[in-house]
């Protein structure tokens, strides 16, 4: 299914892979006939409680601390109005355009559900925006992930309205009315309870989930190739990888990395140099003998992860909600604890993957311990350093990741006057996962670049198949072994590699899909 398909937003779920097309891909978006009829029928209930003199929360009152006060008719519109506009109160950088793509979609599957209460029309214009490639500017400080993501989806809710500030189609930063017109989309006038509904919910926090468990699918199969070749390069053995030595400890995870290295080093002439009595190594440093299980069990914390988010993306999230029988009810479904949990636990995961693959990439580098190749993987040592400093950069970046690992979701600083007296920091803990990722993605190429360079110094004996492919695609960007040049391009050209999937593409010309 191409980009240019339309996903279609219905009363169900949407799958994080329709997430991922309209988020990365630009994918437009249109609301089937189904859900435009549930918001129709729920909105009658809306309609009939804002008649009723009874104050109801949410359509006829204050919210959160203020909710006591009743709210006259004639002012529910400026209240509403005066809800996004004062919550609209994000700062600091711009949030990357993907990620406000897949809160704005995410948003817009709740309000499909027909639970929330708000007019069809309201929902049509997120369809039209995300259609039209506007996206609302939304700042990284402002959320606490309780009541959800309240500033950054009220910074979405503030363009709905024709207010703001929106980037269009081509990337330029435009008043939301200015780009809105243009597109021949015409602002909401909202009514009661719809102020409350764009702004109650996980989305921010859930939207960067699914990315994450998309970007780290394709690190962790990086993570068993550079594994692989750093394995070769330093004379390891293939031997326990064995598929009967895994299954004395049967975690699906490790078992999958452990049959991608086999499937690596197949065919290896480096493997089979060293296979045989006279060789006095009796075992292989953890980082390399245990690389199964680290990317293993970071596998199965993946899953764990995508479950989570499987049941989030069902969800339909705001407060208050109108239940299926028509109540419209307060709840607490909007607390970002269960996908902060996950969001704090992938960042764990990815500091031990990381920190890993650099101790790997430092035996390279000391003749102590790297069997027979030059200090540093140096032409000439003493003239020459190296790939002494590229492990510098990965130890920084290693160091931060150790940082970043720290949970958000332990954290809460009450809020609204003690009303929101626990808060999850679950958009904390996904700003701080997507940085994360972006160091991992580096290490792990640093970690490539120098196993590139060892393989070759292995010559004549040859590596096998899969990771001399790897090698060569790296080659075919950055030179081989020879005297000290400018590192930094060479560095950056083995991060693009690796963030494009095309090294784990490589492996895979070779010996098929990678688990």
């Amino acid at each position: 299914m191409g980009a240019e398909e339309s996903v279609v937003v219905g009363t169900g779920a949407v799958s994080a892979e329709e997430v991922i097309r309209v988020a990365r891909l630009g994918a437009p978006v249109r609301i089937s006939r189904d859900a435009m009829s549930a918001m129709a029928e729920t909105r009658k209930r809306i309609e009939a409680l804002a008649e009723d003199p009874k104050p109801v929360y949410g359509i006829s009152t204050g919210f959160g601390a203020l909710a006591t006060r009743h709210i006259p008719s004639a002012l529910r519109t400026q209240l509403q109005r005066s809800l996004v506009r004062s919550h609209a109160a994000g700062n600091g950088p711009e949030v990357e355009r993907e990620v406000v793509r897949a809160l704005m979609l995410l948003r817009l599957s709740t309000l499909a559900t027909g639970r929330t209460g708000a007019r069809p029309e309201v929902a049509q214009v997120y369809a039209s925006l995300l259609s039209a490639g506007i996206t609302p500017v939304v700042h990284e400080y402002g959320s606490l992930g309780c009541s959800g993501d309240l500033a950054p989806l009220a910074h979405v809710a503030l363009a709905v309205i024709g207010e703001g500030t929106v980037r269009d189609a081509d990337g330029e930063l435009v008043p939301a009315a200015t780009a809105l017109s243009a597109a021949g989309i015409a602002p909401v006038i909202l009514e009661e309870k719809e102020g409350l509904a764009l702004i109650n919910g996980t989305d921010g926090m859930l939207g960067m989930l699914v990315l994450a468990c998309e970007d780290l699918h394709g690190l962790l199969r990086l993570a068993d190739v550079t594994a692989a070749m750093s394995v070769e390069g330093l004379l390891g053995t293939d031997k326990v990888f064995a598929p009967d030595l895994q299954a004395l400890r049967p975690h699906p995870g490790q078992a999958r990395a452990a049959a991608n290295m086999v499937r690596l080093l197949a065919g290896s002439e480096i493997v089979q140099s060293h296979a045989n009595p006279s060789c006095t190594v009796v075992q292989d440093a953890y980082s390399l003998r245990c690389a199964p299980q680290v990317a293993g069990a970071a596998r199965d914390t993946l899953a764990h992860a995508e479950r989570v988010a499987s049941w989030e993306l069902a969800s339909a999230i705001d407060n208050p909600v109108v239940t299926l029988d028509g109540r419209v009810e307060s709840n607490g479904n909007f607390h970002g604890a269960p996908v902060g949990y996950v969001l704090d636990f992938l960042a764990i995961v990815v500091a031990d993957v990381a920190s890993m693959s650099e101790r790997r990439t430092d035996r390279f580098l000391d003749v102590a311990r790297n069997h027979g190749l030059p200090p540093f993987l140096a032409d000439d040592p003493g003239v020459d350093s190296g790939h002494m400093i590229a492990q510098y950069t990965q130890a920084a970046i290693v160091s931060e990741l150790k940082r970043l690992a720290a949970p958000a979701s332990v954290d809460s600083i009450p809020s609204s006057a003690m009303q929101e007296d626990h808060v999850s920091m679950g958009w904390s803990a996904a700003r701080k996962l997507r940085r994360a990722i972006d160091g991992l993605t580096r290490v792990l190429a640093i970690e490539a670049l120098t196993a590139a360079r060892a393989l070759d110094l292995r010559a004549p004996l040859a590596p096998s198949p899969a990771t001399g492919a790897v090698r060569d695609t790296i080659r075919e960007h950055v030179a081989g072994p020879g005297a000290d040049r400018h590192l930094a391009p060479e560095i950056e050209a083995a991060v693009i590699l690796a963030s494009s999937g095309a090294l784990v593409a490589s492996a895979e010309s070779v010996v098929g899909k990678l688990d």
